[in-house]
């Protein structure tokens, strides 16, 4: 027992806890597949992530702002973000009010703001839903995120 306590006080030791969360695969057109992630507010407000891997950074929908803060401008540097094939969209920062993604919470997390109205506009059309967001590589590296397609299950860690 002594053994075992000496190992958990060391620095090294720490717990971390890893969430299962499910995902929901959206189909825009035969063969063209988005994954999805369903999360809920502190307000009670749901929404729907795009998991983007191939996004830098994480981006909300600037229109659902009873969700997020801005970060007053003459804190934040001037943002543009771009995507394939698109030109560079002004940006605001913000950081989201606290918000779970199934059992896992996260607090305030900072994130591009940009109006998702083209894309919510495509996704109503296609399938009758919009999204809020995308989650980018900044929230996928952070926690460590791993994505099991044939079980449609992110699994986060920490």
């Amino acid at each position: 027992m002594r053994n075992l306590l000496k190992f958990i006080r060391k620095p090294h030791f720490i717990f971390k806890m890893k969430y299962n969360i499910p995902l929901e695969l959206i189909e825009l057109e035969e063969a063209n597949y988005h994954i999805a992630v369903k999360s809920v507010f502190i307000n009670g407000q749901e929404g729907l992530w795009v998991i983007d891997t191939g996004a830098s950074k994480t981006v909300f929908n600037i229109a659902l702002n009873n969700c997020f803060d801005l970060i007053p401008e003459e804190e934040e540097k001037i943002t543009q973000s771009a995507g394939i094939g698109s030109d560079h969209l002004d940006t605001a920062l913000g950081f989201l009010h606290p918000f779970s993604l199934g059992d896992f919470h996260i607090g305030p997390l900072k994130v591009a703001l940009i109006d998702l109205s083209h894309i919510n506009s495509l996704y109503y059309h296609v399938v009758e839903k919009e999204i809020c967001g995308l989650i980018g590589s900044d929230f996928l590296l952070e926690y460590k995120a791993k994505i099991d397609y044939s079980k449609l299950r992110l699994t986060l860690t920490a």
